[in-house]
């Protein structure tokens, strides 16, 4: 093999375990989870000045935890994944990749996001990551063949982000903190259980119990999706109830939150994968559209 070859073989390597690092954290939703914790970090009262550096590194200390908690997720689940046509390519499942790499991963990266939360920010954070950790991977994944209360139980990991980056710029567990984590907590039903809806047949078949009831999509499944998108209402109007957003933000949280309600009624009417799909795309415009608008219309004291 001549020394051009070689190189070329040692780059192709290299760009492959990196796409299969890419797929260990599952880049796409750890970016989601820390941009739900980076914008709620910013709507706390004591941050006022857009300090990119602060945001850089809580954005790597979010990124290395969540990446922990998804590469012990996909280490622990591993012969499941490969059961299932949507996950069978990810690294570890494919064989890739071993569970003792992920496993030594998602301890170093793990520990260094939790300390990097602490050294930078506070102890309560970093706290709070941990739990979030061990949560998300050592609960709520085994849990998912065992029980549907998983969903509620993986919910609290699910909307931790938000709580972790206002006690991240407010060192306070005040109410601002736990309203944000309320919205994201609720968000996460419908949303969830439109993806169970759409992937039910790979789910059952490996014996995942992620929807409300046993026998699969029903009627009632979609009316927890309508009565959870209901219950996000109220609790939209509470950023500006307790002064941490204006009354333009109000308006357009109320308006995704009916159109959350609408599209789950149209579930609950059509009873399709079609439908269920709507509500699964409308949630994933729902949380940025949401977060965003409140740090536009941020109270400044």
């Amino acid at each position: 093999m001549t020394e051009k070859n070689t190189t070329g073989s040692y780059k192709f390597s290299i760009a492959a375990k990196a796409k299969d690092y890419y797929q260990l954290i599952k880049f796409t939703l750890s970016f989601t989870v820390v941009f739900s914790c980076v914008i709620c970090y910013l709507l706390a009262p004591k941050i006022v000045d857009f300090d990119l550096g602060m945001i850089l590194l809580l954005t790597v200390a979010g990124m290395l935890v969540t990446g922990s908690a998804n590469a012990i997720n996909q280490a622990v689940e591993k012969d499941t994944d490969a059961q299932m046509k949507r996950t069978s390519s990810r690294p570890v499942a494919a064989g890739r990749m071993s569970q003792k790499e992920a496993y030594v991963f998602a301890a170093i990266s793990g520990v260094v996001g939790s300390l990097m939360m602490w050294y930078y920010f506070n102890l309560s954070a970093a706290l709070l990551s941990v739990f979030s950790l061990f949560l998300y991977a050592f609960i709520y994944t085994p849990l998912k063949k065992i029980n549907s209360i998983a969903v509620l139980i993986g919910a609290f990991p699910g909307a931790f982000p938000c709580l972790i980056g206002w006690v991240a710029g407010n060192d306070d567990f005040s109410a601002g903190g736990w309203i944000l984590f309320g919205i994201q907590f609720l968000w996460q039903f419908p949303h969830f259980w439109a993806i169970a809806w759409v992937a039910h047949s790979d789910y059952s078949r490996v014996g995942f119990k992620l929807l409300p009831t046993d026998k699969g999509p029903t009627r009632f499944t979609a009316l927890q999706a309508v009565m959870y998108s209901v219950l996000m209402i109220p609790i939209g109007v509470l950023p500006h109830y307790f002064g941490l957003t204006g009354q333009t933000s109000m308006y357009v949280v109320i308006a995704c939150n009916l159109f959350m309600v609408v599209q789950s009624l149209r579930l609950y009417k059509e009873m399709d994968v079609k439908a269920a799909r709507r509500v699964m795309f409308s949630s994933y415009i729902y949380l940025p559209i949401v977060l965003l608008a409140l740090l536009a219309d941020k109270v400044h004291g």
